[in-house]
């Protein structure tokens, strides 16, 4: 698989950032090796190796964050198609690691590639689960990209139940919103997607259409393994046209394609495809090579419907060399494994193809149990199979046991099932002509479309030119009118200087007025310590004067409102508008009720607010309670937020 370049420059670029740490101590050149190597190689078996390796390196380096989920990301899509159980543990881990480091777009992708790795297993009811949950965090996250990806997948879930339409329609989106973000790979790989669907609903034109689509995408763009998938796509349709040596010329290109870049799944199902079309040509021993190859390869990468239809098919070729034992007990190891699967498509089949079989060595009866069971599931699911082919192996069967009157009956049956599905074939070809012709009507309206929008953009290059020529004479205008706006510009430089300068003189003001308060607040104090010390020593008789004096000093120098006076004149400077703003909107604020909401406003704490009015912190707390009565706050309001808002 091709690996994420984007992903990559971002590794190299995460290591070289914060190489100093010392979990990123790999050596630089070391990564920049990695890099080119990666980059430019050319994948083959032994190469591919190397670039899980070289990955897995530099997942062991990096710790758990959003750079190792998008590694892990990678190593799954590296190894999906080769080590079913590899690529099983770092699907989990992924979506482990994002949810651990709690990386949204991360967890987004980590339940898309658990999704993608059980639909690569062929669960779709696994596969659903984790797409939901994808697409609702693309959603929530508003990602584009991954909303369209898992849409694509819902579509191809809805494919495999089928609810043809449903995809068909989900599909015809995802078409559009892949144009208009120019994203040609997966717009390809949609085209291919989308004729799958047409192909089921028997619309094999239009198929062929969307597959032609694709391939000439993938020609533009070298992008191998896409690539292979619309060939073998082709092919499938070649074989529906019975083209089959076409059809065999298209899906051995994609086989070769496969093998090359060791994609064992889709090896698995070519071959399979393969050796039914080398069958159809009566070629068997091709055809058995083939089909031994898809069983092997299907076995190893664990896809048990494939293996199953594989077995079946070899089976049929058995039995059409006349190798019956051989024939019987591949089509019953297939019938099994449809069993387990729960496919009843292919399970219905087989039935068939074992109730033929058994007519072939005349076993009536074993040929009657397994065409009536057929029957039972073909009428309780109302399976699109052909109920023709039953009643034409049971009406053999009742033959062989000279039951003439049930086999008369059974064949009557067939023939009315038979005349239904060629009906069925003839109203199938009507509505794809019909289709073919909407769709031709629908792109002649985005020709017309186009037609006009050219036109409207002709008009306004026209307007343009007049808007040019208009200009140029406007130009002469402005020029007059540049000078005066040089002015202009001038004296704006001017102004910006001078607010600079009254910026640069507010700061300090704020900064002198700061200091000053907090010098007051420890003046004070130191003051009030001294005066305890002297209170202390007033007990001693013979100095209680000179000691009652020193306290009278103190006493005086905390009541001076000098000091206030300087810390005031400092803050009107600084708050210009605060004291007859305060006034102005509660005029029954006392001259100390305004000290203390100017302390406030310089964001002081309660202590250097009670040491610089020289009252205990217990009074500020009443203070404040005073005021905020006062001023009308509620408990739910800030006093400070108030304060700082004035």
């Amino acid at each position: 698989m091709w690996l994420n370049i984007k992903l990559l420059c971002s590794i190299l670029l995460k290591f070289s950032t914060f190489s100093y740490k010392k979990r990123y101590s790999m050596k630089i050149a070391y990564l920049v090796f990695i890099f080119s190597f990666l980059l430019t190689f050319q994948i083959s078996n032994a190469q591919n190796k190397q670039t899980i390796d070289s990955l897995i390196k530099v997942y062991k380096e990096l710790p758990d964050d959003t750079l190792k989920v998008g590694i892990l990301g990678d190593l799954y899509y590296a190894t999906k198609y080769i080590d079913v159980t590899l690529s099983k543990k770092y699907a989990f881990e992924r979506l482990r690691l994002a949810q651990k480091i709690n990386y949204k777009l991360g967890i987004a992708h980590g339940n898309y590639t658990m999704s993608n790795y059980y639909d690569n297993l062929d669960k779709g009811d696994s596969a659903k689960v984790y797409l939901n949950k994808a697409l609702e965090l693309y959603v929530n996250l508003g990602h584009k990209s991954g909303q369209f990806n898992t849409k694509h997948l819902l579509a191809v879930s809805a494919a495999r139940e089928g609810k043809y339409d449903k995809a068909i329609k989900v599909y015809t989106e995802c078409i559009e919103n892949r144009k208009e973000v120019g994203d040609s790979m997966k717009l390809a790989g949609t085209y291919i997607s989308r004729a799958k669907s047409y192909e089921n609903k028997g619309n094999h034109q239009i198929a062929y259409s969307d597959i032609i689509e694709a391939l000439k995408i993938y020609d533009k763009i070298d992008q191998p393994l896409w690539q292979a998938d619309a060939l073998y796509q082709l092919g499938v349709l070649e074989g529906i046209f019975k083209n089959y040596d076409k059809a065999i010329e298209h899906s051995i290109k994609a086989f070769n394609i496969y093998e090359q870049y060791n994609d064992k799944k889709f090896m698995g199902t070519s071959a399979n495809g393969i050796g039914v079309y080398y069958m159809h040509l009566k070629d068997y021993e091709n055809a058995k090579i083939f089909l031994k190859k898809s069983i092997k390869l299907c076995k190893e990468v664990q896809l048990r419907t494939f293996e199953g239809s594989a077995k079946k098919n070899l089976g049929l070729v058995y039995v059409k060399q006349k190798q019956y034992n051989l024939g019987i007990k591949y089509l019953q190891e297939a019938l099994t494994i449809h069993r387990e699967e729960q496919r009843e498509l292919l399970l219905l089949e087989t039935l068939v193809s074992l109730g033929y079989s058994h007519n072939e060595i005349n076993k009536p009866l074993e040929a009657l149990k397994y065409l009536n069971e057929a029957d039972k599931l073909q009428k309780s699911k109302a399976l699109s199979g052909n109920p023709a082919k039953i009643y034409e192996g049971k009406s053999k069967a009742f033959e062989t046991l000279r039951n003439y009157k049930q086999s008369l009956e059974a064949y009557k049956l067939f023939k009315v099932r038979n005349d239904s599905v060629f009906n069925s074939e003839k109203s199938k070809q009507i509505e794809e002509l019909k289709t073919i012709y909407e769709t031709e009507k629908k792109e002649q309206q985005i020709v017309l479309q186009k037609n006009e929008i050219e036109l409207l953009e002709q008009k306004g290059k026209i307007s343009n030119l007049q808007k040019t020529l208009l200009g140029g004479g406007m130009l002469l205008s402005l020029g007059i009118v540049s000078f005066g706006f040089y002015g202009f510009k001038q004296k704006i430089k001017r102004n910006k200087l001078e607010k600079e300068k009254v910026d640069v003189e507010l700061a300090f003001k704020k900064k002198e007025l700061t200091t000053h308060a907090l010098h007051l607040a420890k003046k004070n104090e130191t003051l009030e310590s001294l005066k305890q010390k002297a209170e202390e020593l007033k007990s001693s008789d013979t100095i209680q004067n000179g000691y009652q004096q020193l306290i009278s000093t103190i006493n005086f120098d905390l009541q001076d409102d000098n000091n206030w006076e300087n810390f005031s004149k400092y803050f009107q400077e600084v708050h210009k508008d605060f004291n007859s703003n305060v006034k102005q909107k509660f005029p029954e604020v006392t001259s100390n009720e305004l000290r203390l909401m100017s302390l406030l406003k310089m964001n002081l704490s309660s202590k250097e607010i009670a040491n610089i009015l020289n009252i205990s912190q217990e009074g500020i707390k009443k203070a404040r309670y005073r005021l905020r009565k006062k001023l009308n706050i509620t408990t739910e309001d800030s006093l400070q937020d108030l304060v700082l808002s004035l």
